[in-house]
């Protein structure tokens, strides 16, 4: 029988992978409140789509938790070759039975742990699969000739550059994100996510 002060410890222990992450913070929305965790996860630049770019923490700050919590769940993971940085997508179902799909940026942390820097989505009209999500990690060869990334506010990567990512919203809210990995000779692109404007 496990100690229950090892259980405990075990619990507290950072998720080791951003999948892991991901499951725990999509459980962590159910038990104490789905914009709570959004914060509790979220790094302080952390950017929401509403539909323009906006800072998750100034957007959620004083936003009540639904009734309800999203329900979501990975289906795919790209990780940096330095483990340092990793997209995640899957899929989401709401209270109401709509489902849809997501993509976030997690970063690892000096103690760590994983918190999400970038969340998007957007609706479908079938749900994605429950099934064991694809994980992916960039190559490690071939590090030293990947360029260097200019670091504007709508792009980003890991510290090897071995997995990069960009957005582009338009003014009327449509928006794409994009995520590419290297695979040891060049980028493959992994996710390319098409939202469409919001309706009026």
């Amino acid at each position: 029988m496990i100690p229950l002060l090892l259980m405990l410890a075990a619990a507290d222990a950072p998720a080791r992978t951003p999948v892991e992450a991901e499951r725990a913070f999509a459980a962590d929305a159910k038990t104490i409140g789905q914009w709570t965790a959004f914060r509790k996860w979220s790094t302080d630049d952390a950017v929401m789509f509403v539909p323009q770019p906006t800072k998750a923490h100034e957007f959620l700050k004083d936003r009540n938790d639904p009734p309800k919590a999203i329900d979501w769940w990975p289906t795919a993971s790209y990780i940096s070759c330095d483990g340092k940085q990793a997209v995640n997508t899957g899929g989401w179902r709401r209270p109401d039975g709509s489902v849809g799909f997501f993509s976030t940026v997690w970063q690892r942390q000096r103690d760590r742990s994983w918190k999400w820097t970038v969340d998007g989505g957007d609706g479908l009209t079938k749900s994605r699969d429950r099934s064991e999500p694809k994980v992916v990690r960039a190559s490690c060869r071939g590090i030293q000739q990947v360029i260097p990334l200019s670091q504007p506010s709508n792009q980003g990567g890991s510290p090897d550059r071995t997995l990069f990512w960009r957005y582009e919203v338009k003014p009327d809210g449509a928006r794409q994100f994009q995520a590419f990995l290297w695979n040891g000779s060049t980028f493959d692109p992994v996710i390319d996510d098409t939202i469409a404007a919001p309706a009026k």
